[in-house]
C-alpha cells in the first residue's frame, strides 16, 4: 500500500530570499521531494516574482517575492527559514514560535549561549533571551537528537562549521592539546553577504588576498563555545580569517600540538571511526587533502589530515561550500532532521 503521508509536503517560507543564502535555500528547496516553497520575501519595493530575480529558477517555481509580511508568512507556512542580517532575526523568531511554526535561523542571533558575549561581538542588546536558552545549535553531526525535537534551530556560521567539524574528533578523543589550536581559514567573497561594499567589489578583491578581523571576528566565540563543550573544558582558539578572490568555498587549515602519541594513520583511523555513518562528512585516507573544488555546490565537509611525529604536530584541513554546508544546505539538513525526513533529502 502506498504511504500517503509522503504525498503531503511541508510548506516552507524563506524570509530574506534575495540574499546569497536565501537564494541558495530557494535553489535547494525547489527540488526537495518533501517540501513546497509557499512564501518568499526580500528587499523589494515592487511587484516581482522570485523567478524573475533569479531566471534560472524558471520552470522550478512561480512565486511572488515582496516585502516581508508576518501575517502572510504565518498563514502560508509550516516552517520558516530566517535568512536575515545578524541582530534582525531575534525580532521575528519569537513571533513565529508563538504561532507554533518551526524556525531555522541562519543568522547568529541564537548561536551564542552567553548574552554578554553576543552583545560584545554584535554590538547590540539581545532582545530574546528566553528563546535563546531553548535554541539548539544546528550542527547535526553533534546535536542530531536535540535537533529532532527542536522548535528553534540556530544554524551554525560558515567558518565555525568547517573549523568545528575539522577539530571535533581530535578534541573530544583527547588527541589535541586544546591550548595550541590555530585556525587559518580562507573564504570566498559570498561569505560577506550580498551587499554594496567597496572592499568586496570585483576590482578590490580580484588579484588580491588578505587577512582581516584578527582577534575580533564574530565567529571566534562560536568556535570556542562548541569546542569547549566537546572538550569539557575551556578552549580558546587562535582564528585568522582571510578573503579569497573567489565566489564561494572555505578552506580551513588547522595546526594543533598533539597531547598524546599518534601518527597520520592512527589519527585518520580515529577520525573515520568518529564520523562513520555521517552522510555529509568525508575523511580522506593516506594523508590526502581536500580542495575547494571537491565540495563546491555540495553539502559535504571534506577533511584531510597529517601528523609530523617529530614535532608532535597535527595539521587538519577542512573544505566546505560556505553557502551550502556553511549555510543553506546545513539549514535544510536541520529541517530534514526536525521533520523526520531522510537527512539527505534534497541535498544529494
Amino acid at each position: 500500500m502506498k504511504d500517503r503521508s509522503r504525498d503531503k509536503k511541508l510548506k516552507v517560507g524563506i524570509i530574506g530570499a534575495t540574499g546569497y543564502t536565501g537564494e541558495e535555500l530557494v535553489r535547494i528547496l525547489v527540488r526537495h521531494p518533501r517540501i513546497q516553497v509557499t512564501y518568499v520575501s526580500g528587499k523589494e519595493d515592487r511587484d516581482i516574482r522570485i523567478q524573475e530575480i533569479f531566471p534560472y529558477l524558471r520552470n522550478s517555481i512561480d512565486l511572488e517575492c515582496k516585502a516581508f509580511s508576518f501575517d502572510e508568512a504565518v498563514e502560508k507556512c509550516d516552517a520558516v527559514f530566517l535568512s536575515l542580517p545578524h541582530t534582525v532575526s531575534q525580532q521575528f523568531a519569537p513571533m513565529f514560535l508563538k504561532a507554533k511554526k518551526k524556525v531555522i535561523d541562519v543568522s547568529a542571533d541564537y548561536r551564542l549561549h552567553d548574552v554578554a558575549v553576543y552583545e560584545k561581538f554584535y554590538k547590540t542588546p539581545h532582545k530574546d533571551p528566553v528563546n535563546l536558552k531553548q535554541a539548539v545549535y544546528g550542527l547535526p553531526e553533534v546535536n542530531r537528537e536535540k535537533i529532532r525535537t527542536a522548535k528553534l534551530i540556530a544554524n551554525p556560521g560558515c567558518y565555525p562549521t568547517g573549523a568545528i567539524l575539522g577539530l571535533l574528533p581530535g578534541v573530544r578523543l583527547g588527541f589535541f592539546d586544546e591550548r595550541s589550536i590555530i585556525v587559518d581559514a580562507k573564504s570566498g567573497v559570498t561569505g560577506a553577504g550580498r551587499k554594496a561594499e567597496k572592499s568586496l567589489n570585483f576590482s578590490e578583491v580580484n588579484e588580491s588576498f588578505k587577512a582581516y578581523k584578527l582577534f575580533e571576528h564574530q565567529h571566534v566565540p562560536e568556535i570556542d563555545q562548541e569546542l569547549s563543550r566537546a572538550a569539557r573544558k575551556e578552549v580558546a582558539v587562535t582564528f585568522v580569517p582571510h578573503l579569497l578572490p573567489i565566489n564561494r568555498g572555505i578552506l580551513s587549515t588547522m595546526y594543533i600540538r598533539l597531547a598524546k602519541k599518534a601518527d597520520t594513520a592512527s589519527l585518520v583511523a580515529a577520525y573515520r571511526k568518529f564520523y562513520e555513518g555521517e552522510p555529509f562528512v568525508k575523511v580522506y585516507v593516506d594523508g590526502k587533502l581536500p580542495e575547494l573544488k571537491h565540495v563546491a555546490h555540495t553539502n559535504f565537509c571534506d577533511i584531510g589530515l597529517r601528523v609530523d611525529e617529530s614535532k608532535r604536530l597535527a595539521v587538519v584541513v577542512a573544505a566546505i561550500d560556505n553557502l551550502v554546508k556553511g549555510a543553506a544546505g546545513q539549514a535544510v539538513q536541520n529541517l530534514n532532521v526536525m521533520s523526520g525526513f531522510d537527512e539527505t533529502e534534497g541535498l544529494l
